[in-house]
């Protein structure tokens, strides 16, 4: 069969007809002006960006999980008041509101392309928000999904827009291709949430023709076109024999000859509970608070919050729930904080703990909330704070938590000063959690949504892994919550680091213990030794998969 290649972000075997994803609206005509009734022309463009966002956001709340935080996430970029006013600016200049849309979206996306950031990684999603609001306007239909008469098929497409992958199901979809997107790309997140196979940075996707017999290995990133009934039948019996292994992998995350590594879930909110339970999650590795203050003009209410913190604290007695105080500033901005001044590079600048150094009380608040939220539940509440770059930073977080009753602080480490220096920033804290996604962004210079640079963004980066063997010797708790966590191989290589704990998506939860109990911590040692030994992610991974024979097993 002809092969195509891409990078397999969600593992399994997915066969089926090719279905293009395309359609887009059409441009509005350059020049195109309205009445003379600028007022009533941004009341129209307003009317229509808020109905965008209020389906965005109803999806989200409908379907739960993952999904929920990055419907929530385009809600809020939909409603971001600097493109309002440049909409509102072109108006008032004469321009129609369906061009004036077009245009502002078009530079905000250009500036967020130039500026990075948390925002900054979903460019992409900017071009499917323009022709929701578009085609609200003008009437045209909205863009969508593909409605094939044969099911299961595989959805082909240059990116996939988050507001239509959440509403697919494996019923209706066997994988996704697309040509953009990397391991962190929401396409990826969702995919990896749904349990269904994909592959992303798929060079030449698109040219598929539909109805195209496709084969897709979202484990190897091998996208087979017209592949034999033996090729199929081969695939398929190897994702079966993973399965089987999965099934049989239960317990506490431990290595072939007990030694322990946590295996823990990242959730955004008690929606993600049942999840995370069902996998067998032994805590939780980051809670992201920041949902519980998103795309609001005031702050959640300390009852809000507290009642919020407790329904996930309480679905784990006895267990770690890792908590990180509100995310936010610069790229990130919050309705009912004002703006800190204008920055060149948000994603540079007063974000994490620095807005919160802004605006302790917003955050002594948090604090407050989690502690009364921990009393009367076993739950071993620990929390930390995001993009710490200093010992002293690291101190006043702990101190903060000290004041708030909140006994277990710790710091995330994303950013590479922090990582180079983490035995200093130990004696201050009692945990570090490396954030991969973004230690990898700012290690590499590179965008981990932008397709192009994928290679930058690949957790086997030697320099990476050293990064990760430099906090792990800090002499503190030191655990994962990054992307990485989730590979299987690269899992064992963390733990063969030092790495204490892995908190990951809950489907990439059966994959990781099931790979851990196959192999004894020598080996993961040995793995990891290798892969530092080397100086490309393509040599480290074949490096460290030479010392973990158990991967065969699981047909990984």
């Amino acid at each position: 069969m002809e092969r195509l290649t891409g990078a397999g972000v969600s593992p399994g075997a997915g066969y089926g007809p090719a279905y293009l994803l395309g359609g887009t609206i059409p441009e509005p005509p350059a020049g195109s002006r309205h009445d003379g009734d600028p007022v009533g022309e941004t009341a129209r463009a307003e009317a229509a960006v808020d109905r965008v966002a209020a389906e965005l956001s109803a999806r989200g709340e409908a379907v739960g999980g993952d999904a929920h935080d990055v419907l929530a996430a385009q809600a809020m970029i939909a409603r971001d008041p600097v493109l309002s006013a440049e909409i509102a600016e072109l108006i008032d200049a004469g321009t129609a509101a369906e061009r004036a849309v077009y245009e502002a979206f078009s530079r905000y996306h250009d500036m967020l392309a130039e500026i990075g950031g948390y925002i900054g990684q979903r460019v992409s999603d900017l071009d499917d928000l323009r022709d929701r609001v578009i085609a609200q306007l003008t009437g045209v239909p909205m863009p969508g999904l593909p409605e094939p008469a044969e099911r299961p098929y595989v959805l082909v497409a240059r990116d996939l827009a988050p507001a239509d992958t959440v509403l697919l199901t494996k019923e209706l979809v066997a994988a996704f291709v697309t040509e953009q997107g990397g391991p962190t790309s929401h396409t990826a997140i969702l995919a990896r949430a749904m349990g269904v196979p994909a592959v992303v940075a798929c060079a030449g996707a698109t040219s598929i023709v539909n109805g195209t017999p496709v084969l897709v290995d979202g484990t190897t990133g091998m996208v087979g076109l017209v592949p034999s009934e033996e090729e199929v039948a081969a695939s398929i019996e190897a994702a079966n024999a993973r399965g089987s292994a999965l099934a049989s992998a239960t317990g506490p995350g431990r290595t072939a000859d007990g030694h322990p590594v946590a295996l823990l879930a990242n959730v955004g909110g008690p929606r993600d509970l049942a999840a995370a339970l069902e996998y067998g999650a032994e805590g939780v590795g980051l809670y992201r608070t920041e949902f519980l203050f998103f795309d609001r003009e005031q702050a959640p209410s300390d009852e809000e919050q507290e009642a919020a913190y407790r329904e996930v604290l309480a679905a784990f007695p006895g267990a770690p729930v890792v908590v990180r105080v509100l995310d936010a500033g610069a790229d990130k901005p919050l309705g009912f904080l004002p703006p800190t001044g204008d920055e060149p590079n948000p994603a540079l600048g007063e974000r994490g703990l620095r807005i919160l150094r802004i605006f302790p009380d917003v955050m002594m608040g948090q604090l407050r909330a989690l502690a009364r939220a921990a009393e009367g539940t076993s739950a071993r509440l620990q929390v930390m704070a995001p993009m710490v770059a200093s010992a002293e930073e690291a101190g006043w977080f702990a101190g903060a938590c000290r004041a708030a009753g909140i006994t277990s602080a710790g710091i995330m480490i994303e950013i590479p000063a922090a990582a180079l220096r983490a035995a200093d920033l130990a004696p201050a804290v009692d945990f570090f959690s490396i954030g991969t996604n973004d230690l990898a962004q700012y290690v590499f210079a590179a965008d981990r949504e932008v397709g192009a640079l994928t290679p930058y963004q690949d957790p086997w980066q030697p320099v990476l892994l050293d990064l990760v063997a430099t906090a792990a010797s800090a002499g503190v708790p030191c655990g994962v919550c990054g992307e990485a966590a989730s590979d299987p191989a690269l899992a064992c290589v963390l733990a063969g680091l030092g790495v204490t704990s892995l908190s990951m998506g809950a489907p990439a939860l059966p994959w990781v213990r099931a790979t851990l109990a196959r192999h004894t911590l020598d080996q993961c040692r040995a793995a990891a030794a290798a892969a530092r030994a080397t100086s490309t992610a393509e040599a480290a991974r074949a490096a460290a998969r030479s010392h973990l024979p158990g991967l065969e097993d699981l047909a990984l």
